[in-house]
């Protein structure tokens, strides 16, 4: 995915002295840091091919996934490459926990068993199994094999569950997959579709309340840090987070040390829950099995979640942050989500602006729209959609519209 998130990490890990390398596709984040020692294109028709290749040119002591496509990839390969077990399981941990990280309603029934709180999770195979559902109240539908918000949507009603649950389906039709591959250059999305077509979906209890998450690097089932936020604002309901408030939470906290050790989790790992209005009670809504956009965060006494990491792996003690690089604020804005998003929130004037001004380059590739975005057919279906949905009667101009004018004007 062409997060900002992968390039910051990679940043901080080089800032610990490591050596770096990535696999990635073209135009990403990650080709606009300096200091990383080899890149490796992600070929889209055969991306596994690729991501094996890479790992075989490398050589490396740790693989850190930074989105989950490529942690189920990691998955396959660990199945199918028996050279490759080892050091995935040495950066993951215990092999017997992949299929249930795959599987949110699993994932989520073991939570229960260790005693953490969790919403009403039902596994949905049929029309009939959303009988009872958002009869009083709503509830949300998630596809797995799906993040970043994708695949999640809020239901409201059962004729409005019934709906969602059918065009669920969507997702795994080759046509939609095709027009990722093509227009929105999605690395993984004929990979994605193959997988998808036997994904489950999951209805939940809809928890009225605020959403946090938490980021943990972890060894062998320990918890070795970990940074929990409350989200004061996200792309959208069902979006990642943009600005967040440092916080402290010990059933968050309890929460991660229960899930690494009985998964016995390695390297990096990070939960969603929602905060009960009025209770604050955290409901634990699912794991993401890789590193979230927590991990470069250097905090006063702690340091970032790569030098924790780090420090444990090679037996050396967590060298103290320095000052200068520690977040100033409670409140901090990611960027350039925050500002592409959320430019009228009231949190943004006191946040902590994130950044990476050290590196120009990668500052002002993330200041543009995104390299998906600026290709030529994405900016071909563009028009073709705002034609269809453009006002004969005033010639208003519409969002899409607005988007073209702005994409043509960009450097």
């Amino acid at each position: 995915m062409w997060w900002p998130a992968s390039a910051r990490l990679a940043m901080a890990f080089l800032r610990h002295g490591c050596r770096v390398s990535a696999v990635c596709p073209p135009g990403h984040p990650l080709r606009f840091v300096t200091g990383i020692e080899s890149l490796h294109t992600y070929k889209r028709l055969n991306t596994i091919a690729s991501l094996a290749a890479a790992i075989r040119a490398v050589g490396p002591s740790l693989i850190v996934p930074c989105d989950d496509g490529a942690v189920w990839q990691l998955h396959e390969l660990h199945a199918t490459e028996a050279e490759f077990r080892p050091l995935i399981e040495h950066s993951l941990g215990a092999k017997e926990a992949y299929p249930t990280l795959q599987k949110r309603g699993d994932l989520l029934k073991a939570a229960v068993e260790l005693g953490i709180r969790v919403p009403v999770t039902h596994i949905v195979n049929s029309v009939d199994d959303l009988k009872g559902w958002c009869v009083d109240a709503p509830a949300v539908l998630k596809v797995d094999g799906t993040w970043g918000g994708e695949g999640v949507t809020i239901v409201r009603s059962h004729s409005n569950a019934v709906r969602g649950f059918r065009s669920a389906f969507g997702a795994t039709k080759a046509g939609v997959a095709w027009k990722r591959f093509l227009i929105n250059r999605h690395p993984l999305a004929i990979w994605s579709w193959q997988r998808r077509k036997s994904s489950s979906i999951t209805i939940q209890e809809f928890i009225q309340g605020h959403p946090a998450t938490a980021m943990f690097a972890c060894w062998r089932g320990e918890v070795l840090a970990s940074v929990t936020v409350e989200v004061l604002a996200s792309q959208g309901a069902t979006g990642a987070a943009t600005i967040v408030r440092l916080v402290q939470n010990e059933e968050i906290d309890s929460a991660a040390r229960l899930i690494a050790k009985r998964f016995m989790l390695s390297g990096f790992h990070g939960l969603d829950f929602i905060l009960e209005e009025g209770t604050g009670a955290a409901h634990l809504l699912e794991l993401n099995p890789r590193a979230t956009q927590l991990g470069h965060l250097s905090l006063p006494l702690q340091g970032d979640l790569a030098g924790v990491l780090i420090a444990k792996i090679t037996n050396e003690p967590v060298s103290p942050p320095k000052p200068d690089d520690c977040i100033q604020s409670n409140t901090i804005a990611f960027f350039p989500q925050a500002l592409n998003w959320n430019l009228k929130n009231i949190h943004l004037p006191e946040a902590y602006h994130d950044i990476p001004w050290e590196e120009p380059a990668l500052v002002q590739e993330l200041m543009r729209v995104s390299w998906p975005d600026r290709q030529i057919l994405n900016l071909i279906f563009l028009n073709i959609r705002a034609a269809k949905s453009m006002s004969s009667k005033d010639g208003v101009s519409t969002p899409t519209e607005l988007k073209i004018r702005s994409l043509r004007k960009s450097p």
